[in-house]
């Protein structure tokens, strides 16, 4: 019987779970809290454990850097609402063997907690070897999670990755969200002289600024209220490999000078610890925002700017490689049939078409929300369109007026909505509505739109 390891804070919710768990036959242990989990994790060993992303004195993903430190073969699942669903794919991107989005369905829980354990059992020597199905690979951040695009942003990308790869240089990858940035840092660490060391993902948008310093740097036990036990940072944890800091730009100034100061000398303190500890990292951060008009404000010193941007690679837009976005479809349809059990041939000629003329604002993300969520609805052999979003209609709808622009009063509506998804970015905005920038700026002019 396989034993499973639950952390869930919410404790009616954990009761829930564990009551379906152990009816589908598998021995429940239960922790509220990541300490409980720590002390389980000390006593016994699992065969998997399931993980809560929020949790009231941790985070779901520094747990699992921390399972995944003193158990590498246990799988970790994530449990995550829908607006952490971002945060859980980067997870999956660190090694969490998958995750699920709340509220669930109870045969996608079955499923995934299935080919986790499937993933890491190993076979006796005269087991008989299955070839119809490949079994799933036990951390989809592999090789092949970069895929390479045919278009000719994906093309230069790919040669930027392979030039800066061997060396040893800070990397900043520039670009939208949801466009592969982490996927770009992790494929330059598996090329790389570090790639047998650790690769660290780090949201920085994640981090209170006031625990910033024990989460890049660790703390000792008792060095404030609430460490409750000695912990590893992430600069620590990553030594000898990788450190990706994504959306850099969200640290606080206070921060950006902690940052640097390790960066700069090589060396990083515990909170609580009068010990330097030596780290040799790379150092690859990401950010989907300008930080040269952040250095200009002020919102970004200029020191530690220059210091990650020793090289720029930019992550080119869903829209930017259009070639690219069947190749990705088949390949995220492919990913969802090993990850959900099923045999879904391909896509439908009409959802193909909806696909191409819609503006995927999520890019790659959205792109594999969309046909995950599909590959589970769908009962036929090919994805159709009734199982995509119904939102995903009203988006088109909305976008097929804009492409027209035959009515006035809904055409700058549109355009501030435009305006408002690029966060007032001119260049942006022009993009959604597919529109030249000089065809925005007079149509602003047109409707008085400040």
């Amino acid at each position: 019987m396989p034993k499973i390891l639950l952390i869930e804070d919410d404790i009616s919710f954990c009761k829930l779970l564990e009551k379906f768990l152990i009816k589908k036959e598998y021995e429940v242990i239960i922790a509220f809290s990541a300490a409980e989990a720590r002390l389980a994790i000390k006593n016994q060993s699992f065969d998997l454990i399931l993980t809560d992303l929020r949790l009231p004195d941790s985070d779901g993903i520094g747990l699992m850097a921390e399972f995944k430190a003193s158990n590498p073969e246990t799988p970790v699942i994530l449990m995550t609402g829908y607006s952490d669903v971002n945060t859980a794919v980067k997870a999956i991107k660190n090694g969490a063997a998958d995750y699920i989005s709340k509220p669930f369905n109870p045969d996608e829980v079955l499923l995934v907690i299935t080919n986790a354990l499937h993933q890491t059992t190993p076979q006796a020597d005269d087991a008989p070897v299955k070839e119809k199905k490949p079994a799933r690979k036990q951390t989809p951040a592999n090789e092949n999670e970069f895929v390479k695009g045919i278009s000719v942003a994906s093309k230069k990308l790919l040669d930027h990755i392979q030039l800066v790869s061997p060396t040893d240089m800070s990397v900043l990858i520039i670009g939208e969200s949801g466009t592969g940035k982490e996927i770009i840092a992790k494929s330059i660490h598996e090329q790389s002289n570090r790639k047998n060391n650790n690769f660290i993902a780090v949201d920085c948008g994640a981090i209170p600024k006031e625990l910033a310093a024990s989460e890049f740097f660790g703390h000792l036990k008792g060095s404030f209220t609430g460490a409750i036990s000695d912990k590893m940072g992430y600069f620590e944890a990553a030594n000898g490999g990788t450190l990706f800091l994504d959306e850099i730009g969200n640290l606080s100034y206070e921060n950006q000078i902690q940052l640097l100061r390790a960066l700069q000398e090589r060396k990083i303190k515990p909170v609580g610890s009068n010990k330097e500890i030596n780290v040799d990292i790379r150092i690859i951060t990401a950010t989907n925002e300008d930080l040269r008009e952040a250095v200009k404000n002020g919102d970004f010193r200029e020191d530690l700017y220059h210091r990650i941007n020793e090289f720029s690679i930019l992550s080119p837009s869903l829209t930017d490689r259009e070639e690219d976005l069947m190749v990705f479809a088949d390949y995220f349809l492919e990913k969802a049939n090993q990850q959900l059990n099923k045999e879904i041939i391909g896509f439908a000629p009409e959802v193909v078409k909806i696909f191409q003329n819609y503006s995927w604002p999520g890019n790659l993300r959205e792109l594999q929300n969309c046909v995950k969520r599909a590959t589970l609805l769908s009962r036929g052999d090919f994805i159709e369109s009734d199982v995509l979003p119904a939102e995903f209609f009203q988006i088109q709808k909305q976008q097929n007026a804009t492409g027209n622009f035959s009515l006035s009063d809904n055409e700058k509506e549109t355009i501030i909505h435009a305006l408002s998804k690029a966060q007032n970015n001119k260049s942006e905005a022009a993009k959604l509505l597919k529109i030249t920038r000089k065809t925005l700026y007079n149509k602003l002019k047109q409707y008085n739109i400040d």
